[in-house]
């Protein structure tokens, strides 16, 4: 058995939201392989679903992000999953809009829905990302992600919603590593540098007069 979790906010306020990219592959996913409906149970919702001969639950934690590590301990506990049988997918600000990235195991970096998994079940589950993009200049992370999108946004983060989704089932189906293979958004290739140009782009500007240089002592503030 399997259980593949999309992580997101309950309610209507955080349905076209950035952070709730895990809820909607999740609900994108048991359109495709689950029968019988919806149940509540275990702090979430649950359907049941067959990948081959695999059963699979696809769930979505009603905790709200940060206390999805709730429902995935209550639920895995119940039907003794391992921790590499769990396949989180959730949203990240740290992979271009609308890329995707694969990782068997591994810390939860900035993501507080993946820090309260980790603290009920370990580090050994297998997160399928959707990039979101980083967060304007200006503003506060969690404004961000739980910001409204346009409707060509919307668009394009549906596409990355149906790729993770394909991701989770060809982990099932394949193994993790042919996942990784087919679904991980390769990185752009660098551009040759010019002749003359500084390759390594190591020549720096000056800052102006009493201004402190872009990237300078600033920290990284965390998810709602």
């Amino acid at each position: 058995m399997y259980i593949i979790a999309g992580l997101g906010n309950p309610g209507d306020r955080y349905a076209a939201t950035r952070h709730n990219a895990g809820f909607e592959a999740a609900a994108r996913l048991r359109d495709k392989i689950c029968t019988g409906g919806v149940r509540i149970r275990f702090h979430a919702e649950i359907a049941s679903g067959l990948v081959g001969t695999e059963k699979v639950l696809v769930i979505r934690p009603l905790t709200y992000m940060n206390e999805s590590g709730i429902a995935l301990r209550e639920i895995t506990d119940f039907y003794k999953v391992p921790a590499d049988h769990v396949i989180v997918m959730c949203d990240d600000i740290d992979l271009p809009f609308g890329h995707l990235r694969i990782r068997g195991k591994g810390s939860a970096g900035s993501h507080n829905g993946l820090k309260s998994i980790v603290n009920h079940i370990g580090t050994d589950f297998i997160r399928v990302r959707i990039g979101v993009g980083a967060q304007p200049e200006g503003w506060d992370l969690a404004d961000y992600v739980l910001s409204q999108m346009s409707r060509e946004q919307i668009a394009e983060l549906a596409s990355a919603e149906e790729k993770a989704a394909d991701a989770a089932v060809c982990v099932i189906e394949k193994g993790l590593q042919e996942a990784m293979n087919r679904f991980i958004t390769p990185k752009p290739k660098k551009k040759k540098a010019e002749p003359g140009a500084d390759p390594e782009g190591t020549e720096q500007r000056p800052a102006e007069p009493g201004k402190v240089p872009e990237g300078t002592d600033k920290k990284q503030e965390e998810t709602e």
